[in-house]
């Protein structure tokens, strides 16, 4: 520490001036353009695969498929009766499973997954035994429950589902409605985690955060990723009105580690820290991102934590909103372990190294095929679109890029389609298995008005939609310099990763 005392000051300096752009900056832009675009184009794909696939086992994977059926007969994640006396009246039978653990609780509009699995490996790398609950799932349902930082294997996804089940019936007559999908994998997360037993949890919000069916833990760190408009038809038309619903994760005396906000959101989650007397630090003032490089297969970093500096943080993530959400989890994981509060001093720098150069977030800015490169991307609003889309430019440099476009019904497709115009040259749409996918025809009238006709091109579906947008990419093979954005829902990109990882 004593080598970096006689530059301290000139940190101290270079952290206020980045306070300073970031008040006036669209926190959605990418801000630095470094390293050599050609490495960048030869930055490898991540080893290993951190999604689960189906079970080997015949008996075990049609017991799962069981399992999803029934699940599946419940009241989908977007049919919502806004409330939590169903998941209380859960607990409660089960024996309160969720206050056996200390939580870390993360909602927010964008960011949300990626941030929860940083967090995770952070709290790994200190020897603490984890549980994660995060949705919606890129490939199987399993991957939602994870323990120690890997998904439950499909055996423990069926014992605990088991398990739950004649509690779940029993508050299922008891109660107006019954579960929902969401509400019984929320019992199944808790319960799977007090069994484990887990030293912390991270638990992503599935949607909103009052009465999300995950607010039944007392989580002493608040984790409040950036809010953009989501879901308006249920919590708000403006960031105020969604940062009302969402600051409801927010407990009596805890931490409320806050990312870059819109000016309306900001003041809401504060007010509301004020009333419960929590403690609040911010994204750009108590902590943040001080410098940041584009490096050969994600960036290197600076990070401002609330005990102090963490220089040469290696993260293999693409995109300055990556490195954003490191900061958010770096400093969760200090408020965890009291540093800021009851000391100063920083984390092992070894171990946030370490913890961080571990980290993977699939279908989010995942390198999933050479020759060429195809990257898949869960973007599905636009501010998601429109940090995708930096991260794209920043990290590759393509001379072209197609995109696959599927979306869901009910989204704002246009500001997606408009926040990827600049960057694709064309743009295939299509559309996912899913009941809830809006269709390509749709989806193509709306691309033609962003676009013009001769950038699209419609392919119902998602096998042929990929090998047009390959065969479009490779075109400029002889150049090196092409690929394809597969993007739109966390489903389409969930269906590619399968096709391709297959192919």
């Amino acid at each position: 520490m004593s080598e970096q005392q006689p530059d301290s000051a000139d940190r101290s300096d270079e952290f206020d001036e980045l306070v300073a752009e970031q008040t006036d900056r669209d926190p959605d832009m990418a801000v630095i353009e470094a390293g050599s675009r050609t490495l960048r184009a030869m930055a490898g794909p991540p080893t290993g695969d951190p999604v689960p696939t189906r079970p080997a086992d015949p008996e075990v994977d049609r017991a799962l498929r069981e399992v999803e059926e029934e699940l599946a007969g419940r009241w989908g994640e977007t049919k919502l009766e806004p409330s939590v006396s169903r998941i209380a009246a859960l607990m409660d039978v089960l024996g309160e499973p969720q206050r056996a653990y200390p939580s870390i609780h993360v909602t927010g509009t964008n960011g949300k997954t990626s941030t929860a699995r940083m967090i995770e490996a952070l709290l790994n790398a200190f020897d603490l035994r984890t549980g994660r609950y995060t949705s919606p799932h890129v490939q199987s349902v399993t991957e939602r429950i994870s323990l120690d930082g890997a998904p439950i294997d499909a055996e423990r996804f069926i014992e605990t589902y088991r398990d739950v089940q004649p509690y779940v019936e029993m508050v299922d007559a008891a109660q107006e409605y019954r579960l929902s999908f969401f509400e019984v994998l929320t019992g199944m997360a808790y319960a799977a985690f007090a069994d484990a037993p887990v030293d912390a949890a991270v638990v992503e919000v599935g949607m909103g955060g009052s009465w999300d069916a995950t607010n039944v833990i007392d989580g002493s760190v608040a984790v409040i990723t950036p809010i953009s408009l989501d879901h308006t038809d249920r919590l708000g038309s403006t960031p105020g009105e969604i940062a009302q619903e969402k600051g409801g994760i927010i407990k009596q005396g805890a931490t409320v580690i806050l990312a870059q906000q819109p000016v309306d959101a900001a003041q809401v989650l504060l007010k509301k820290a004020v009333e419960v007397d929590a403690t609040v630090a911010r994204a750009g003032m108590e902590f943040g991102v001080v410098a940041r490089e584009v490096a050969v297969g994600g960036q290197q970093l600076t990070l401002r934590g609330l005990g102090g500096e963490y220089a040469d943080v290696f993260l293999p993530l693409y995109g300055e909103h990556m490195a954003q959400n490191a900061a958010v989890a770096l400093a969760a994981v200090e408020a965890f372990f009291g540093v800021g509060a009851e000391h100063a001093r920083p984390l092992d720098v070894d171990t946030i190294r370490r913890a961080f150069a571990s980290v993977t977030s699939p279908g989010r800015m995942e390198v999933v095929r050479r020759s060429p490169t195809v990257v898949l991307d869960a973007a599905h609003n636009p501010a998601g679109a429109q940090v995708t889309a930096a991260a794209v430019t920043e990290a590759f440099g393509f001379s072209r890029l197609v995109g696959v476009v599927g979306a869901s019904d009910g989204k704002d497709v246009r500001g997606v389609l408009e926040a990827f115009e600049p960057i694709f040259a064309e743009v295939v749409v299509t559309e996912n298995t899913s009941h809830r996918a809006l269709g390509a025809d749709e989806l193509a009238a709306v691309a033609v008005e962003v676009f013009g006709p001769d950038r699209v091109q419609v392919e119902p579906r998602l096998d042929d939609a990929l090998e047009a947008a390959i065969t479009l990419a490779e075109e400029e093979a002889e150049y090196g310099g092409a690929g394809v954005l597969v993007t739109g829902s966390v489903i389409t990109v969930g269906e590619a990763r399968l096709l391709l990882k297959r192919g």
